[in-house]
């Protein structure tokens, strides 16, 4: 069963608060799109893209989307005053050499050291990769956004990724439908519960220790 909006957005404006005034920031799909929606009008930020956007906007309302301007993930996005285009190359040398604040990605699987696996399922189809490897190892920040159990129950924050890495030790930050954690050197923190989870629920569903903050 797939989450409400209410639980999206949720998970949504708590990453949206670790977003400050000036940051380059980079968006996943799916979930981590919600997140301009949950930022204050005043805070200047500039949304950057694999395909060669700084300063994407929201998205532009239906019939107006611009069928040249879309984001990495192939959706219309808009433009802000002050941003640029620019190629691929460019978009990854912006990555590469750490100019990206923020990113907020999805994930398949995290481990308690901040391993990330998010590109491949063995055995399914896949459109490829993007720009999580790169992002994963040079962003400033990594936060993840997730269910906090796949499809059959089982926990996606584990112990040690039984799936193919995107990268090791780069996570920062998890938040789930059920929780947030910090990855630190001494092991995950949690930090949140959100309601109407309680802490053993969140025990319950976690494939390793954490320590409560």
């Amino acid at each position: 069963m797939g989450m409400g909006i209410g639980i999206r957005d949720q998970m949504a404006k708590r990453a949206a608060a670790e977003i400050k005034e000036g940051m380059v920031v980079n968006l996943g799909i799916g979930i981590p799109s919600l997140v301009p929606n949950h930022l204050p009008s005043e805070i200047n930020v500039m949304f950057h893209a694999e395909n060669g956007i700084v300063g994407m906007g929201p998205s532009p309302k239906q019939g107006e989307e611009d069928e040249n301007l879309c984001n990495a993930g192939g959706y219309p996005v808009s433009l802000v005053s002050g941003g640029s285009y620019c190629d691929s190359v460019i978009a990854f040398g912006m990555i590469r050499r750490g100019i990206v604040d923020i990113t907020i990605l999805g994930a398949l699987q995290v481990s308690e050291k901040g391993d990330l696996a998010n590109w491949i399922v063995p055995g399914k189809k896949i459109p490829g990769m993007g720009g999580a490897m790169e992002l994963a190892q040079k962003a400033q920040k990594v936060i993840v956004l997730m269910n906090h159990t796949d499809k059959a129950g089982n926990s996606k924050i584990v112990k040690e990724c039984s799936f193919p890495l995107t990268s090791r030790a780069c996570v920062d930050m998890i938040i789930t439908d059920m929780a947030v954690f910090h990855v630190t050197d001494k092991g995950l923190v949690l930090s949140k519960v959100f309601q109407p989870y309680t802490l053993d629920q969140v025990r319950e569903s976690t494939a390793c220790s954490f320590f409560c903050k």
